[in-house]
């Protein structure tokens, strides 16, 4: 009985195998056309299984005429293991007279069960019809109906900080092959983090406008504003290889078997531009809380202590971890507001940034403090204030006081008043010498006209280490006054270090992972010796500064050149691949050791 019962149970699992997510779907290349003119209709069976389809019945076409088909073509993929096929049944039509038209459903069997399609409605209006064939005497005007970028954000309009989501789409009707970067988009007076795509472009059916197309996200982006009024976002460029079909004499046939065997292909550059978009920022309500630096979006804020109950001397945590949903990088960590009697150290602050859709993760700091003085202490509540978009309001997060009872540590003498330094803490209890009782010599020494030498050298020796000392700590503090000019020194070292994981990564033969470090290093190493702050570093900036400071224009070229390919080979990789990474790197490491070389340290 439980073998039978397995039996079934096995069965019954390969049934839904079988039958799982199928279905059966029509579409057409566009839904308005002209009278007379040719349009194509898809009739697409997928599933899991498409071997025992049978009894297509395709509707009646009332009110068209039948130009070709149906045309069937099968195709099987494997995605993650799992393997999936489609039949498709196509036909071209065409309607002698203008009006609206209804393509009714068409059916098929799988096994016992019946799949029917929904109705399309299809428009004709008056006019010749149009040419549908793409040849290379085809117009750029022509291609461009047929290729194209779409820029789209998921909002219009927005508060200063909140983010603002821009998806890149790439549409085509026509054979293409691996695009490439022309010219990124410029988001100035905005604070940009690249969301997460796909390593490759897959193409999926989609109508637009009322017209099939296969259309690619092909790169996303989180925006949050730092200004008010109207941004623009510059269009993202691309050049895109377009395969194109020529005809070698008239063909009497008017099907695509034919177009594509009467025909020799050719390819031809195309320049694709998405459109541009203004965005409407809106400046943050006035009546912010004093607890207010400028957060935005949805948070929650939890604090603790690890304990209420301590001895003077003993270190005390305090974590206040902050999560949510906005720009997480630039969140700030409430400070304390310690009674008298406490040191307090920097915090250790630790974030983790979800970068999938909405920008979303947490912000964790952990400070430690040290009570010097005994007695009951309250720290005061901590708090958080936010910005709330989606409640248009600022929202305050407010942790419990927590009261301290300190007790007198064994082994210290508390101090009367505060302000320790951090070395004084090994001295607490030892900060009293003893007399010295040894017998003393209390002759007459010689006469001071008589002293040697090394007194005056012990003497004059102190003055000058302290004006060398003098003259070391202004130097110091005019080079940390200066931060362009430390981030200006410190450029080279920090791109080598980069540089040096890239190489790891290329060793190990991860391609993607060596065009990110590579990408970093030089991105990191330009906004470092041009002195930009992240959210000014545009490509089209630091190539005009690069000009400015007596680079060439051939190496600027070339550094334009390297940006592009690291930032293309996220979208596809695999037509960088290995072959081309070891020369790149090397490329890279040339042209940075040239740009040491040619800027000048520029002064604020």
């Amino acid at each position: 009985m439980n073998r039978i019962s397995l039996n079934i149970f096995t069965f019954v699992l390969f049934l839904s195998g079988i039958y799982f997510a199928q279905e059966f779907k029509s579409s057409v290349d566009r839904t308005t056309v002209g009278q007379n003119e040719r349009f194509q209709v898809y009739f697409v069976f997928s599933g899991s299984n498409t071997n025992n389809l049978r009894n297509f019945s395709p509707p009646n076409f009332q009110g068209f005429k039948i130009l070709s088909g149906p045309n069937q073509s099968t195709s099987m993929q494997i995605i993650n293991g799992q393997m999936s096929s489609s039949v498709t049944y196509s036909y071209f039509l065409a309607a002698a007279e203008p009006g609206e038209y209804t393509i009714n459903s068409a059916s098929i069997n799988l096994g016992s069960t019946v799949y029917k399609t929904d109705p399309i409605k299809i428009k004709v209006v008056q006019g010749a019809a149009q040419q549908q064939s793409v040849g290379s005497e085809v117009s750029s005007e022509e291609i461009a109906k047929n290729l194209f970028i779409v820029a789209q954000v998921d909002k219009s309009s927005a508060y200063k900080g909140e983010q603002i989501t821009v998806t890149y789409k790439l549409y085509t009707r026509l054979e293409i092959s691996s695009p490439q970067i022309s010219k990124l988009p410029v988001y100035e007076g905005f604070w940009a983090e690249e969301i997460e795509t796909d390593n490759t472009i897959r193409f999926d059916i989609e109508m637009y406008k009322g017209e099939r197309f296969r259309s690619a996200v092909i790169k996303r982006a989180a925006l949050f504003p730092t200004k008010a009024g109207n941004l623009s976002i510059t269009p993202f460029e691309l050049n895109i290889p377009v395969i194109l079909q020529k005809r070698r004499n008239a063909n009497p046939f008017d099907d695509s078997f034919f177009d594509s065997f009467f025909s020799r292909r050719e390819t031809v550059d195309f320049l694709a531009k998405s459109n541009q978009i203004t965005i409407n920022v809106k400046e943050l309500p006035l009546n912010a809380p004093s607890t207010f630096n400028g957060a935005v979006g949805d948070f929650k804020m939890s604090v603790s202590v690890d304990k209420t109950e301590l001895e003077s001397n003993e270190p005390l945590s305090i974590k206040i971890n902050l999560s949510g949903t906005g720009n997480i990088k630039l969140l700030e960590i409430p400070k304390l507001n310690l009674p008298s009697g406490f040191e307090e150290y920097e915090p250790k602050i630790i974030e983790s940034i979800s970068r999938s859709g909405k920008i979303s993760g947490s912000k964790n700091a952990e400070y430690l403090i040290i009570p010097r003085l005994t007695g009951e202490k309250e720290i005061s509540p901590i708090e958080f204030t936010f910005f709330s978009p989606s409640q248009k309001k600022y929202v305050t997060l407010k942790s419990p006081a927590y009261n301290l009872k300190i007790k007198r540590s064994s082994n210290a003498v508390e101090p009367g008043v505060t302000g320790f330094s951090k070395e004084s803490v090994r001295l607490l209890s030892d900060d009293i010498r003893f007399i010295k009782t040894s017998k003393l010599d209390l002759r007459e020494k010689e006469d001071f006209s008589a002293v040697r030498s090394w007194f005056w050298l012990a003497l004059i020796f102190p003055l000058f280490a302290f004006i060398g000392a003098v003259s070391y700590i202004k130097r110091r503090e005019s080079l940390h006054g200066n931060i362009d000019l430390m981030r200006n020194k410190k450029a080279e070292k920090k791109a080598k270090a980069k540089l040096k994981t890239a190489k790891k990564e290329l060793d190990l033969m991860q391609f993607e992972k060596f065009y990110n470090e590579l990408y970093l290093a030089l991105f990191g190493y330009l906004e470092d010796k041009l002195g930009l702050k992240r959210e000014e570093f545009t490509q089209e900036r630091v190539l005009q500064l690069l000009l400015e400071s007596n680079v060439t224009e051939s190496l600027v070229g070339d550094i334009k050149d390297i940006l592009d390919k690291c930032e293309f080979a996220r979208f596809a990789p695999q037509s960088e691949g290995g072959k081309n990474a070891a020369d790149i790197y090397s490329t890279t490491v040339e042209k940075i050791v040239q740009l040491e070389n040619s800027i000048k340290n520029r002064k604020n």
